[in-house]
């Protein structure tokens, strides 16, 4: 029997290739030498977010204060004046903080508009972020890059402004603060922002802007960065997402447009206790420098004003290259290649060389890979949710061995395909079957072309498609070394979609990555096809595919460093006088139980008032829990009176013990005018309607106890129906608990409010607080409190 040889070096060099296309995305060698004082130091930069990521860091903590203090310490190590900004913000998110940005500005020889360079310094809330990756790994790029830039001595035009922003992490208040507020904002003329979403994998660029990005691109390209990993697919999925990054902010409200730079790979590991100095990985922090030390060269002697335009480009990147052109060639390239199609079509069949009976044949074994791929894949994910439940206790959706089913069913998808090409398609007529593909493939970027003019590279893998089509109506033969070098555009283009779309939306989507493995598969046909004995490669195949789901299970566990989340409360209710006990989770452990019992009760009458969270979790189980005597906040109406037929109130809530957050509620049905919290009105309030989403009305997170005073009008008619929780993030230390020790496999869960001791009370209308007048003030006479309520307490309406 011949042996195939060929099928033997195409899965080998396919596999070259691929390996080069994810190798080269990002630096894999990293400079450790800090005696080079020219160059950008991994190490160097380590060394910051070491100094950074000790402690979790977030908004109102005593270690947020130290790595403030720590920052401006080392811009002026580098002989920069530093600023701070301080000052309250509202968020269309409803979300309330007293940010503090921290500011250092470069002055150039003939600055026109400024650059930022852009990241924020505190970690996430409640889940004991230490903030390695998110964003200390941006503090540091930004720290590093501007110490070697300025070293060098390097000759610049414009002004360059380094910018830590505070409370991105609560709802992007810093950068609202500094464009809504700051002198600077209007002189920015573009933003490189750093950002993290998980704690390793390659730096993907985004693009913000409220016009086109032509200038952007091109500008960029330009710049000539050493690894670029970026595509107009992303930029234009990404648009159509809710945007959340500060980077957004200047974009909105200040119409300054900019670049995104963030890794998400090991997404598990965001915005938990887990993203610390040790999950950080060496060589993305390196990327992340990769294009900081090129764009800021570059940037701070060009025309900012270049990166304006109304055309949209695409482009994407293949290793060390950066490729784009015009929307307006989309349609264009699309409808050439449907007519080159028709061409090919058209004079295969009149020389024989295809055949309209088995072109449509060849539609057969392409929809079957495609459904029995797609099933498998979407099917085959809920049966493990179900097997595995733990699977649910990650919030983001990727789990701990979530590479590993990846493989697995991307490597399944492959043996479906040459299972259902070997029953369906022989070798003889390889050609006659790639007729469909291709058909498809053309269809497929003609809709693109009208409505996602972003994936219009997708468009090149297919002429490649075609040039094999055309070498064999033209030559009457195939040539399969030729065919297997013509495969590389799809290897380039198509394949990384396969690993990145699960990784950034979560494993719910892999079925999305069988599909476009079958639609790569058929674009490589020419060569598969070629393959003598295609049952034995979809065996082989098999197999690795149940090897790799073996590696899942080995490591479907949890243990140090890769921690199963979970979640515990105490709420006390102030009007009902009842405790609980409350948690998020699904799967209760043995901390949990230890505090919930073997049958907790369901917890639906806590979710009368949703609290935010980014997943949409509510709480599941609770029990009653012995009372602790805590100390309730002061409620006091600063005013409450009736003119014409709004009723205008003032109210001040005061904590009586440490707290971080105050959570209020108002009845959904009571319409809120003129609202402002702490002085401030929310960004973007166009009228005097306070627009919210559902019951809540806002987020306070507290800065050194300050008390929350809210001002706002209703309908004299409407009862006051409001309520408030009061949240420490203390549960685990307060000594009025004694709550023990987490186990090393376990991590508090993130993206919700845990760990907290919550108070939960109604509103309820107060005397008013009478406060002292100018005069009274000048002769210290004491403030008076009025002791009988004023008439509005006894309204009573339908």
């Amino acid at each position: 029997m011949k042996k195939d040889y060929f099928s033997i070096l195409a899965i080998l060099f396919i596999s070259i290739i691929l390996g080069t296309t994810f190798f080269t995305m990002m630096p894999q060698f990293t400079s450790d030498d800090e005696g080079m004082l020219t160059d950008f130091s991994t190490k160097r930069a380590l060394n910051i977010v070491a100094e950074i990521s000790k402690q979790p860091h977030y908004v109102g903590s005593e270690n947020h204060e130290v790595v403030a203090n720590y920052l401006q310490k080392e811009l002026s190590s580098l002989g920069l004046e530093t600023s701070l900004q301080e000052g309250y913000t509202l968020s269309d998110w409803g979300n309330l903080v007293k940010s503090k940005n921290i500011l250092a500005r470069i002055k150039g020889s003939n600055s026109s508009k400024a650059l930022v360079l852009l990241t924020h310094y505190d970690s996430a809330p409640h889940s004991y972020s230490k903030g390695a990756s998110d964003a200390g790994s941006g503090v540091a790029t930004i720290l590093e890059s501007v110490r070697a830039f300025i070293h060098n001595k390097t000759p610049h035009k414009n002004d360059i402004i380094i910018l830590f922003t505070d409370a991105e992490e609560l709802g992007l208040n810093g950068a609202s603060l500094f464009v809504t507020q700051h002198s600077w904002a209007k002189e920015v003329g573009l933003v490189l922002n750093f950002e993290a979403r998980g704690s390793s994998g390659p730096s993907y660029m985004l693009m913000e802007t409220n016009k086109g990005n032509g200038g952007l691109v091109k500008e960029f390209a330009a710049a000539k960065a050493t690894f670029p990993v970026s595509n107009s697919l992303m930029y234009s999925i990404y648009k159509m997402l809710p945007n959340d990054t500060d980077l957004t902010v200047f974009r909105e409200q200040g119409n300054i447009q900019g670049y995104n730079f963030a890794f998400i790979d090991d997404h598990y590991n965001y915005h938990t206790a887990q993203d610390d100095i040790d999950h950080l990985n060496t060589n993305t922090l390196a990327h992340q420098a990769s294009y900081l030390m090129p764009l800021l060269k570059y940037f701070s002697n060009a025309d900012l004003n270049a990166t304006q335009s109304t055309a949209d480009y695409v482009y994407f990147t293949i290793p060390y290259t950066f490729v784009n052109y015009p929307f307006s060639w989309v349609l264009p390239m699309a409808i050439i290649a449907l007519l080159f199609f028709a061409g090919l079509i058209f004079v295969g069949i009149a020389k024989r060389l295809l055949s309209f009976s088995e072109i449509i044949k060849g539609f057969i074994p392409l929809l079957i890979s495609l459904v029995a791929s797609g099933c498998v894949t979407f099917f085959g994910w809920k049966l493990l949710l179900i097997a595995y439940p733990q699977y649910n206790d990650l919030l983001n959706g990727f789990t701990y061995n979530g590479h590993s089913y990846i493989a697995a069913f991307v490597l399944l998808t492959i043996a479906i395909c040459f299972a259902v090409y070997n029953r369906f398609s022989i070798k003889k007529l390889t050609l006659n079957h790639y007729v469909a593909p291709l058909f498809f493939w053309i269809l497929l970027n003609i809709a693109l072309a009208v409505s996602l003019k972003g994936a219009g590279f997708l468009i090149i893998p297919v002429y490649f498609g075609l040039l094999i089509l055309a070498v064999f109506v033209i030559t009457q033969r195939s040539n399969k070394v030729l065919n297997l070098i013509l495969s590389i555009p799809a290897l380039l283009l198509i394949a990384p979609f396969i690993q990145m779309f699960p990784i950034g939306l979560g494993l719910k989507v892999l079925f999305g990555s069988a599909l476009l493995t079958v639609l790569t598969f058929v674009l490589l046909l020419p060569t598969f096809g070629a393959f003598a004995k295609k049952g034995i490669w979809a065996l082989l195949f098999l197999l690795l595919s149940i090897g790799f789901f073996a590696k899942a299970h080995v490591d479907s566990g949890y243990e140090l460093g890769k921690a199963k989340s979970n979640s515990l409360l105490y709420i006390y209710n102030a009007d009902s006088n009842k405790t609980n006990w409350a948690t998020y989770d699904t799967n209760l452990d043995s901390w949990t139980k230890s505090y919930l019992g073997e049958n907790p009760n369901s917890a639906t009458d806590l979710n009368t008032i949703p609290l935010f969270s980014k997943y949409n979790s509510g709480f599941t189980y609770s029990v009653n829990a012995t009372k602790v005597e805590i100390a309730k906040p002061t409620i006091e109406f600063l005013e409450d009176q009736i003119i014409g037929n709004q009723r205008n109130l003032k109210i001040r809530i005061t904590p009586n013990r440490k707290v971080n957050r105050y959570d209020i509620f108002a009845n959904e049905k009571m319409l809120i005018y003129n609202f402002k919290a702490n002085g401030v009105t929310s960004l973007g309030q166009e009228s005097a309607l306070y627009k919210r989403r559902g019951k809540k009305l806002l987020s306070y997170y507290v800065v050194e106890n300050a008390p929350l005073e809210m001002e706002f009008s209703i309908d004299s008619k409407t009862i006051l129906d409001m309520e408030m929780l009061e949240s420490s993030f203390d549960l685990i230390t307060n000594p009025l608990f004694k709550i023990k020790k987490r186990e090393n496999c376990m991590m508090p869960t993130p993206f919700v409010l845990t760990d907290a001791v919550v108070i939960r009370e109604k509103i309820k209308v107060s005397p008013v607080i009478i406060l002292p007048s100018v005069e009274a003030t000048v002769n210290k006479i004491p403030v008076l409190k009025r002791k009988t309520p004023i008439a509005i307490d006894n309204l009573k309406v339908d």
